[in-house]
């Protein structure tokens, strides 16, 4: 057990951080950006929380989808939200056999730093395709 616990802080070490400067960017870019009340989650490399923001008048279970969002792309193998549903799309088998918290709707980007994956951003509360934007575009302002 004792081996498990130091691989892991091991791995976790090496993992470049999701810093809370660039998470609240991330966030107040898409406070500022959006057209209408989101919510907003920026999560580490494990899809913990960072940073978040929920803008007032944004319906409350938007808190939750931004949050699932960022975890499904800071914990698969894919780019985007969009992404992960596009490869499972044919295959009910795989989509079942996922964490139960990942979801498919679009939204959520991950963030990479020299190709190493830091972590990932939710946006939730308008038509996916907006959702997306906003989070693609405050990573690319964010630096």
């Amino acid at each position: 057990m004792m081996l498990v616990g130091m691989h892991e802080h091991y791995e976790c070490a090496k993992m470049a951080p999701m810093t809370l400067e660039r998470a609240l960017a991330i966030v107040q870019d898409v406070v500022a950006s959006a057209p209408a009340p989101v919510s907003v989650f920026v999560a580490d490399g494990h899809g913990e929380l960072v940073a978040a923001a929920t803008m007032d008048g944004a319906a409350p279970d938007t808190r939750l989808n931004a949050e699932r969002k960022a975890y499904t792309a800071a914990r698969s193998d894919a780019g985007t939200t969009r992404e992960l549903a596009e490869k499972v799309r044919d295959d009910p088998v795989e989509r079942v056999s996922f964490d139960p918290f990942f979801t498919f709707f679009l939204g959520g980007v991950a963030v990479f730093e020299n190709d190493v994956r830091v972590g990932a951003v939710g946006v939730s509360g308008l038509p996916g395709e907006l959702d997306e934007e906003l989070a693609v575009r405050a990573i690319e302002r964010s630096g």
